[in-house]
């Protein structure tokens, strides 16, 4: 699987983005999703996640309420809404492929290459 990442950039406080994460590979539907962020001197830390079939989808308490993960199997894609962004989103985002269901990185098989989001106070 190769995922490529999109749509991050910079936003003021308060607005929304949605980041989008296309897939390549036939097996796309059959993995668990998740997208990590890494701020500048920070480690990587996870966002949110999705299983294979839609359900369930859990999320970090730093996001929860404001972001929202789905899926879109038949075009092979993962997104990421964000909305009531904050400085504090400030980060590289990441979308990830996984057969585990996971909030850490390591069980995460295939890394996209990473989106920026930049978010002025």
């Amino acid at each position: 699987v190769q995922l490529q990442a999109s749509g991050g950039g910079l936003v003021q406080a308060g607005g929304s983005l949605r980041l989008s994460c296309a897939a390549s590979g036939r097996t796309f539907s059959r993995y668990n999703m998740g997208w990590f962020r890494q701020a500048p001197g920070k480690e990587r830390e996870f966002v949110a996640l999705i299983s294979w079939t839609g359900r369930p989808t859990l999320y970090a308490d730093s996001v929860k309420g404001r972001f929202t993960i789905s899926r879109d199997n038949a075009k092979n894609t993962v997104y990421l809404e964000m909305n009531s962004l904050k400085p504090e989103d400030t980060a590289i985002y990441y979308c990830a492929a996984a057969q585990a269901i996971s909030t850490i990185p390591r069980p995460y098989d295939y890394w996209g290459q990473g989106t920026l989001v930049t978010v002025s106070s």
